[in-house]
């Protein structure tokens, strides 16, 4: 279990390093304060990424508080957004829930934000960040064989 949750994390900042251009260093794309323009842009072959986010809930309260918080801050509202696809989410008994979205690149922010501002505070969070490897993988296969 500990190897498949290191090769997530490698995979998950190989993409982050992969996707991070010299031209977003240079911009006010990582600022904080700026929204980008909002968009329900699909996504497709060549700008997918499949995001796995870990929503840890606090055990220390009881769940109808924390769906009471939830509700106040909006997050059933704001989670999940337009054109974001939802491929699985799961409830993992002792852990909360595990969701696995499909969603264009550029969406990564706006999904982010979403969790900082509607599920902080009931969920503590962690993301790891991946992109389909099953057709190269499978193409791989077939070609030793």
């Amino acid at each position: 279990m500990g190897r498949k949750i290191r090769l997530l994390t490698v995979l998950a900042a190989l993409a982050g390093i992969l996707t991070f251009t010299p031209q977003v260093l240079t911009s006010n794309a990582l600022a904080q304060t700026t929204t980008p323009p909002a968009t329900n842009e699909a996504p497709t072959a060549d700008n997918a990424i499949l995001l796995t986010v870990f929503l840890k809930h606090d055990q220390s309260r009881p769940l109808s508080e924390l769906n009471a918080q939830l509700d106040k801050q909006g997050f059933h509202k704001a989670f999940p957004p337009p054109g974001v696809e939802v491929v699985s989410w799961n409830i993992v008994m002792g852990i909360g829930q595990v969701v696995t979205l499909r969603l264009p690149a550029s969406r990564l922010r706006e999904v982010n934000r979403i969790f900082e501002t509607t599920a902080w505070g009931v969920y503590h969070t962690e993301f790891y960040p991946t992109y389909d490897y099953k057709a190269i993988g499978l193409a791989e296969h077939d070609k030793a064989k």
